[in-house]
């Protein structure tokens, strides 16, 4: 009998990342030259972007001296240049088809080893310590995120499932992140939000029922990872608190960021 696995999220992880690699496996090396929507990277960029981050957490399980040492390459690239693409790119060296074949070789590696992890054991991490299971769900969310440029330049549309819930969850659980990074007051109480899943259940959260949020949870999932601009998704907010929310949702660590602007992410005509 098959053994169910500590870290559930770890396979989550893994489908996320064959999703794409399924998407990527014909693609020759200037076709991983392609530019995206997402702040003039290309596919290739994409996966840089992956493999250092997927490599980080990775190391913030088995060796954590390197981790210590690739967060110096990020501090000092974040000094000298005000991005980390330079400590990415110098630290990954491979291009075209060999890094994609590396990036998912790591990644289908990694989730055989996290899913047998103690979802409660706590990692370094390049700020505050975080539990596995944050971990390896963050991992699912930049992957299903920074997909949607894939398949928008691809010109094709990704297959959900349920366990976009990862990414959804970790929404609900940025709430007051995303006021704080913006210096916007964090409401006591959370906007009521009634999804729709992919398979057709309906997920709630938060209870402020003077202000709601409705709509499918793939969509509130893109707001909060800001890879399509509210006004460009088929969610609902009444209220001025859901719709500031919506309007400076952030999932993710860093500066505050600006989702973009309605229309400018989309499905690309082929």
């Amino acid at each position: 009998m098959t053994q169910s696995p500590t870290l559930a999220q770890a396979d989550d992880f893994l489908t996320e990342s064959e999703t794409l690699y399924t998407a990527l496996a014909d693609l020759d090396a200037n076709a991983l030259c392609q530019l995206t929507q997402f702040k003039g990277w290309t596919i290739e960029d994409v996966l840089v972007h992956l493999h250092f981050w997927n490599s980080a957490a990775d190391m913030s399980a088995t060796d954590e001296a390197a981790l210590q040492t690739r967060v110096a390459t990020v501090m000092a690239s974040l000094k000298e240049t005000g991005s980390m693409r330079k400590a990415e790119n110098d630290s990954i060296s491979l291009r075209g088809t060999a890094l994609r074949e590396a990036w998912i070789t790591n990644a289908r590696a990694m989730a055989a080893r996290w899913r047998d992890m103690d979802p409660k054991q706590r990692l370094t991490w390049v700020g505050p310590s975080m539990s596995a299971r944050s971990s390896i769900t963050a991992r699912q969310m930049e992957t299903w995120a920074h997909g949607f440029e894939v398949f928008d330049t691809l010109g094709k549309a990704r297959t959900e499932s349920d366990r976009v819930k990862n990414v959804v969850v970790l929404g609900v659980n940025t709430f007051g992140w995303s006021h704080q990074v913006h210096s916007l007051p964090a409401p006591e109480t959370m906007p009521l939000l009634t999804l729709t899943a992919p398979s057709g259940e309906v997920w709630t959260f938060g209870e402020d029922t003077a202000n709601t949020i409705t709509g499918p949870a793939t969509d509130f999932a893109a707001v909060v990872t800001q890879t399509r601009a509210f006004a460009d998704t088929a969610l609902t907010a009444t209220g001025e608190a859901a719709q500031t929310w919506m309007t400076n949702a952030q999932c993710f660590a860093g500066p505050p960021e600006t989702p973009p602007a309605s229309g400018s992410r989309h499905i690309q005509e082929i």
